[in-house]
């Protein structure tokens, strides 16, 4: 069986590698497609993890939008498929590359395997454009490796057969053992040396905007009455993020730095005293390492993290996030309840599953 990846995003290269890594120990031919979608940031996580890429697209333009990107990953993988002709080809998750790659398969009749299929909202506009995105792939897919027994309910609810969907757990956890190390050390961590450290992310576009602006405000009102505080703020690539985290500037217990790799970041994140993050990966990460997540958004497609207690769904509005985010460094029982609380996105095993289920084929 020949394996095509198809993949252009951090997140996405985190959760694939230890897919590829897993094939290829047991013999499968593996041919690493990356669009670039996030060029810059693709190279880190390739290199931690030792895969060198077949193929580039080298998509990224300055400026790109979703038109550019789907013209741009549909253009070139008509070229890739024909080219090398896989069985399969997996994607994962909910990206402009994760839906054009599977549309692409489509035109060409080659079947479709959805890493981390069946998460919801419920709301196609959020996260956009990632709802619609992970519906559509849905539609094409032929084996969709569901994280969780939920994601499965999901896709069961939408018509999918049962034999098409697989519960595997996430990649995400895999991926962990690879990168969390003892020995890891970092400049940045002696700057936090002696202070409850706080890692955030937000880049999503639905929060560009106002909702960025009242979840910054909350953030600083609070590190700045809590001196035992530091915080540590990766900011994204895009400029609409850059502009809106200035808001930040000038706080000494802030550090704004550029996206940090993802070697460095899930160091951090395993010891850090809590996070917060609209991001996706990062409320799977977290509970993995015993740590409390506030989420920066009205809604989650990762609902088991809120239903187990590792996660918090705070919203973007300045006095929720305050709120949550004073409640959860002040209340001690409330912070040990959150670390405690039972991981609902694997065992690390997911990449092992995933590969079982291709090579029985």
């Amino acid at each position: 069986m020949k394996v095509l990846t198809a993949f252009g995003t951090r997140p996405e290269a985190i959760k694939m590698c230890p897919v590829i890594i897993e094939l290829r120990r047991r013999g499968c031919e593996v041919c690493v497609c990356l669009t670039g979608q996030h060029r810059e940031m693709l190279a880190d996580v390739m290199g931690a993890f030792g895969i060198e890429p077949d193929i580039n697209l080298n998509v990224m333009r300055e400026g790109q939008t979703l038109f550019d990107i789907n013209r741009e990953v549909l253009s070139g993988m008509d070229r890739v498929l024909d080219a090398e002709k896989p069985d399969i080809v997996l994607v994962h998750g909910d990206t402009t590359t994760t839906f054009a790659s599977a549309l692409s398969c489509y035109y060409k009749h080659i079947r479709v395997g959805h890493v981390e299929a069946g998460l919801r909202t419920g709301d196609v506009f959020s996260p956009y454009p990632e709802e619609f995105n992970r519906r559509a792939v849905t539609l094409v897919a032929d084996y969709n490796f569901a994280p969780t027994e939920t994601a499965k309910r999901n896709l069961l609810r939408e018509g999918v057969p049962e034999e098409r969907v697989y519960v595997t757990g996430n990649t995400e956890i895999d991926a962990l053992k690879t990168t969390v190390r003892a020995d890891y050390a970092n400049p940045l961590l002696d700057w936090a040396y002696g202070s409850r450290l706080v890692l955030m992310t937000a880049h999503r576009r639905e929060n560009f905007g106002r909702p960025f602006e009242e979840i910054f405000s909350a953030v600083r009102r609070v590190v700045e009455e809590t001196p035992d505080v530091k915080l540590i703020y990766p900011v994204h690539l895009n400029p609409n993020v850059r502009e809106a985290a200035k808001a930040l500037d000038g706080c000494e217990r802030i550090k704004l730095t550029d996206p940090l790799g993802v070697l460095d970041f899930h160091n951090m994140l395993a010891r850090c005293y809590l996070a917060l993050t609209d991001s996706g990966g990062i409320q799977e990460d977290a509970p993995a390492l015993n740590k409390p997540v506030l989420v920066l958004r009205s809604v989650t497609e990762r609902p088991e993290g809120i239903a187990t207690g590792a996660l918090k769904l705070v919203g973007t509005r300045e006095a929720d996030v305050y709120a949550a985010f004073r409640a959860l460094l002040d209340d001690e029982a409330e912070y040990a309840r959150m670390a405690s609380a039972v991981n609902p996105y694997g065992d690390g095993n997911a990449a092992g599953r995933i590969a079982d289920v291709l090579l029985s084929k």
